[in-house]
């Protein structure tokens, strides 16, 4: 009974365990990618070799596991990859290293809680949300998204006093590395800088996520393919960006140094690992269940940037992080509510479905079961069960027709063949 509920438990726990534990990854991604560019690494340069590492990395797992079925690329959807590769890889990772080096790591993690609201903002303006103001789930993401950009600007025109951890009082910063340390006292003007290119990252981020949704339609079963494939084009992408931004054929060389391990952390642990990973939890728990673990990679960036590069924290920071933190909660509850909703819809819902109709032929009663799937009118079945009446008027028989039950069907049965089917045993 023992082992059973232990069993249990730790079945139970995985989704916990998983997204913790990819939060402790992002967060490495962060403090080591922050020193790598205090060292001097191009971020144009980072994010080649970034997708480039992910790309050797996914691609043998998408050919393996989704060799069968692929879907063929036309120039409609070689625009789509071109587009999400543009938006993310180029444009999302060059502006977050960039607004990184400028400001701090927990700064930037602080920024990226944004996305679930600026997603929220994004499906409204291509009108694949919907804005029901009278409904309570609405008005929590209105709300959220409100108080999250609040706390965006907050962070971006107030830094504040600097408030000092308990832990960081009687450290030094490792190794007093005057160069890290100097950036960290970066001008205020820097600091502007940073968080515009954050907001912006953020931004594209979204925009991606928007874009995705057509994209994964054609590719519901091959996502690892086109994950590849984005990688792809986004490394090829950033190498033409960075021909053109970065002048120094220095910036190119990389050794078993800092900057190798920065491009193959992220590469391997947040665009590979980290997707699959994900990916098994948002199916088990849902997107929200993995969107909520957001947070808490802000709060250990800030623990482990304070340890290892003597980190500052400002007032204004730690005030917005936490506007920020409830809108982003905001907005997730008002989502959980929407898809709670819509799975009520699913069940209860007759107006939608696939018919079929059964009947069991009993002397002179005829009862009728019609299940609704959620492809064809509902009208279809009432129609089905007219016909039915009419037919069986004729004989002598009385039809009782069962409210239309909601339940998938594994195959679809003519109401001939069934009339045909139940007629004989009867």
């Amino acid at each position: 009974m023992e082992k059973l509920r232990c069993s249990k438990f730790l079945e139970t726990s995985k989704p916990y365990f998983a997204m913790i534990s990819l939060q402790f990854g992002y967060a490495g991604m962060n403090i080591i990618t922050k020193v790598s560019l205090n060292h001097g690494m191009s971020h144009y340069v980072l994010v080649v070799y970034r997708h480039a590492f992910a790309t050797a990395v996914i691609a043998p797992f998408a050919l393996f596991f989704e060799r069968k079925g692929q879907p063929k690329i036309t120039f409609s959807i070689f625009m789509q990859i071109f587009i999400l590769g543009l938006l993310g890889p180029v444009i999302d990772q060059n502006f977050y290293y960039a607004g990184l080096k400028y400001t701090s790591p927990t700064f930037s993690c602080a920024m990226s809680n944004m996305l679930p609201a600026m997603t929220f903002v994004m499906a409204v303006i291509f009108r694949m949300e919907k804005l029901e103001v009278k409904k309570v789930r609405t008005q929590a993401k209105l709300v959220g998204t409100l108080v999250t950009v609040a706390g965006a600007m907050l962070m971006t025109l107030y830094k504040g006093p600097i408030v000092e951890m308990f832990w960081s009082k009687a450290m030094q910063p490792v190794g007093s590395e005057q160069g890290a340390t100097a950036s960290h006292e970066s001008s205020d003007k820097d600091w502007f800088k940073g968080s515009i290119l954050l907001i912006l990252a953020t931004l594209a981020w979204a925009f991606l996520f928007v874009l995705q949704t057509k994209a994964l339609r054609t590719y519901k079963n091959h996502q690892l393919s086109l994950t590849t494939l984005v990688c792809f084009m986004g490394t090829v992408q950033a190498i033409a960006v960075t021909f053109v931004m970065e002048h120094n054929p220095s910036a190119w060389k990389i050794g078993f140094d800092m900057n190798l391990l920065a491009a193959a952390y992220a590469g391997i642990v947040t665009s590979s690992i980290s997707y699959y990973v994900q990916g098994l939890v948002i199916k088990k728990k849902g997107p929200v269940f993995a969107t909520a673990f957001s947070p808490l990679m802000m709060i250990i960036v800030a623990i482990m940037g304070s340890f290892i590069l003597a980190e500052k924290i400002f007032l204004g920071g730690i005030v917005g992080s936490v506007l920020i933190v409830i809108g982003l909660y905001a907005v997730l509850w008002g989502k959980q509510k929407e898809k709670m909703s819509m799975d009520d819809d699913e069940i209860l819902d007759p107006v939608k479905g696939s018919s079929a109709a059964v009947n069991y032929g009993n002397g002179s009663s005829v009862v009728v079961v019609a299940a609704i799937n959620g492809d064809v009118e509902a009208n279809k079945v009432v129609d089905d069960v007219q016909k039915l009446e009419s037919d069986n008027d004729n004989n002598g028989k009385h039809v009782t027709m069962i409210a239309p039950i909601s339940m998938p069907l594994a195959d679809e049965v003519p109401l001939e063949k069934l009339n045909q089917e139940t007629d004989g045993r009867a």
